[in-house]
């Protein structure tokens, strides 16, 4: 992070709530009962970060199967209920977000309607009023950069001075791949259980292994 940064783009899931282990877990479990046997190892190798259209794509090429609009919507439900059960914000992202110094908006491979609930349950919807973007709204979700790059252009800011912040392979990929700085975020609750394959993939990117540690490595970003 060597240029001035004039934007911030928080991916969601993962990042900004602890969501990955929560739909890492259902997707499991309602793929288990139409015979396909995956574990969380799998899914953050093969899916994490990545639209819901882009696992039904890999999971038709891995496994054979199309899965139908039922599935689809039976799983959001499933998941919208563990979410009211027990989904959180990372732990310290409020105060992140109350002390930034500068524009930040969010980029999601989630859905509008999932996403906006997602930050009503953990209490973080008044800090991205009208700067949600989600894969709904471009050709290629992540690891394309499509999504960072409307994002950065909705918010007037060249992408060479905007910090992507992600936790999946897919979203640093997409953040590389749209010229954009960007850090890995490894604070979930979902990145503990799984070999980190980021790192390996690529190891110039700066860790936040906190968001404390965030605003010591970033000092600059935050009101003083």
């Amino acid at each position: 992070m060597n240029k001035k940064i004039t934007l911030i783009i928080f991916d969601c899931d993962g990042v900004l709530i602890d969501s990955e282990i929560l739909s890492a877990q259902v997707l499991i479990q309602k793929l288990s009962e139409i015979g396909i046997v995956i574990d969380t190892d799998y899914v953050q190798k093969h899916y994490l970060g990545c639209s819901f259209k882009s696992v039904t794509e890999k999971i038709l090429n891995a496994f054979g199967l199309q899965l139908s609009a039922e599935f689809e919507d039976e799983y959001r439900v499933a998941l919208m209920a563990q979410f009211n059960k027990t989904l959180q914000a990372t732990l310290g992202v409020k105060d992140v977000l109350a002390q930034l110094s500068l524009p930040f908006c969010l980029a999601t491979s989630s859905s509008r309607a999932r996403t906006q609930q997602a930050l009503a349950i953990t209490g973080l919807s008044d800090f991205f009023e009208g700067t949600i973007f989600t894969a709904e709204e471009v050709k290629n979700g992540k690891p394309a950069p499509d999504l960072f790059l409307h994002a950065a252009h909705s918010m007037a800011a060249s992408p060479a001075n905007c910090l992507v912040i992600e936790d999946s392979l897919a979203g640093v990929t997409a953040a590389k791949a749209a010229g954009m700085q960007l850090a890995h975020y490894k604070g979930g609750s979902h990145i503990a259980e799984s070999e980190d394959m980021i790192t390996k993939a690529f190891p110039d990117v700066p860790v936040i292994k906190s968001w404390q540690d965030f605003e010591f490595i970033q000092p600059s970003l935050f009101i003083k």
